[in-house]
């Protein structure tokens, strides 16, 4: 009873080893990953649903985008990446590369481990790369000119004595076949540091208008991921193309608070961003949320040449330096336009071309009054001095993503090791190269035996250099 107990374990473990060392089980689940990745590239991960049923509106249609949504969302590919399915897909598929490596692997070692050893004669006219030559010397001498040859072609030789005569071999790339083990270890390696990016690092947003501080990010849907630390928006400023409202670069300067102190300051923009703890803040996108304690910065010079700096709120008033002049802030547009009438208006919602209105007066009596545009410094002329309008500060706020990936640097090494195991497999061919020298009356004839696992006109190209300076 227990024999067959026994023999049956064997056979169901025979059974599921055979299923997993099954080259068909990887081309199927490595063929479901690469698609439901796909579908998880066009659908938004973790988006509000009305973002995913506009997108899936323009390849059903808008009447059956909301159910379309439903099935997709039920079947997890709104979060694809953590659900259940796809992680046992990729588990099945490292089993499997797992399996195939340990079925396989053994007999390309035994093999890898075997060296050159010298060929009979039988073998000799059966090597699918032979040439032979005739030197004027014996074969003492043609021995020294043989081996610097092939060092020259990158061997080094060994030598046996035998009934022919004295037998020269070598070999390069032995450890070659082991290149696509070494390419299954770095796809292992990749795997598991996005396995550990998935399930212990995190994707959010931020959104911080400057001057305030955050210790939460946000995953989609609202979620919140504590940081452990605050981060703070000191500053954020766009520039724009000469002449036009596209932005040419936003930046933002984020300052990292730990227990009441600033422990790092840094200006982020697209492609340069802060890191801290292992989290990134990347620059992503920005917008306008003015509020009663936005501050209208200027710098004022008075025409005797009077400066000074101030900060201010709406419908605050300030002094020209030197004189009895006051502005007062009285109207402000942030993107300041002129239509063809000549009328001004509000063309956009962001700080495209901002602009503040400002009401002179002098002893209580009005006078000039002006709009004062950031972008153009010809506006920032008045007949009480220059006064240049550089920023409504805590009115825009920088958009930040927030990612933590603690296995990036798996995935990093595996790229690494998988190049090394690609080069080791596509370009190190195992290379074997027989030298036979015998000698007849006063020459050496001299027969060259070579063969290769890959690459044969290679090993053929460095054979005629080795009789080419033989011949030499």
């Amino acid at each position: 009873m227990d024999n067959e107990k026994t023999a049956q374990s064997v056979g169901l473990i025979d059974r599921v080893w055979k299923f997993f060392s099954s080259i068909t089980l990887a081309v199927v689940v490595f063929a479901l990953i690469s698609l439901t990745s796909i579908i998880g590239t066009i659908i938004e991960q973790g988006a509000e649903p009305q973002r995913n049923i506009k997108l899936l509106a323009k390849f059903v249609g808008p009447s059956a985008a909301p159910k379309a949504f439903q099935i997709v969302d039920a079947l997890g590919f709104t979060d694809m990446y953590h659900s259940w399915w796809f992680v046992t897909m990729l588990f099945v598929f490292a089993t499997n590369l797992i399996v195939c490596s340990l079925e396989r692997l053994p007999g390309r070692l035994k093999v890898a481990r075997e060296r050159v050893k010298p060929l009979t004669p039988e073998q000799f006219p059966k090597m699918p790369i032979r040439r032979e030559v005739v030197l004027k010397d014996n074969p003492d001498k043609v021995r020294g000119a043989v081996e610097a040859a092939l060092k020259k072609a990158g061997f080094t030789a060994e030598a046996t004595e035998g009934e022919q005569g004295l037998q020269l071999f070598a070999e390069r790339g032995r450890y070659g076949r082991l290149g696509v083990y070494v390419t299954h270890l770095s796809i292992l390696i990749i795997m598991i540091g996005a396995v550990a990016g998935i399930f212990f690092g995190f994707n959010a947003s931020l959104n911080l208008l400057e001057g305030t501080a955050s210790g939460v990010a946000y995953r989609p849907g609202g979620k919140e991921i504590p940081l452990s630390f605050l981060v703070r928006c000191d500053d954020f400023s766009v520039s724009f193309y000469e002449g036009s409202d596209t932005p040419k670069s936003y930046r933002s300067v984020l300052t990292v608070m730990e227990n009441g102190k600033d422990v790092l300051t840094k200006e982020i923009e697209v492609n340069e961003p802060l890191k801290y703890k292992g989290i990134t803040f990347y620059q992503s996108s920005y917008g306008f949320s003015p509020t009663k304690d936005s501050l209208f910065r200027f710098s004022i010079t008075s025409a005797a040449g009077s400066k000074s700096d101030v900060q201010l709120k709406f419908g605050e008033s300030f002094a020209i330096p030197g004189t009895s002049v006051m502005g007062k802030i009285a109207d402000f547009s942030p993107a300041l336009g002129m239509d063809d009438q000549g009328r001004l208006f509000t063309y956009a919602d962001m700080m495209q071309n901002p602009a503040v209105f400002v009401e002179f007066s002098e002893g209580g009596a009005a006078r000039k009054s002006q709009w004062i545009l950031t972008r153009i410094p010809e506006t920032w002329k008045t007949p009480y001095g220059t006064i240049e309008f550089k920023d409504l500060w805590g009115a825009q706020y920088t958009g930040l993503q927030v990612r933590k990936d603690p296995g990036v640097w798996l995935v990093y090494l595996g790229c690494l090791i998988m190049a090394i195991g690609l080069y080791a497999a596509f370009f190190m061919g195992h290379s074997r190269v027989w030298v036979l020298l015998r000698g007849e009356k006063n020459t050496t004839k001299v027969t060259v035996a070579a063969a290769a696992s890959k690459g044969r006109a290679a090993l053929e190209e460095k054979i005629e250099k080795v009789m080419k300076s033989l011949g030499q």
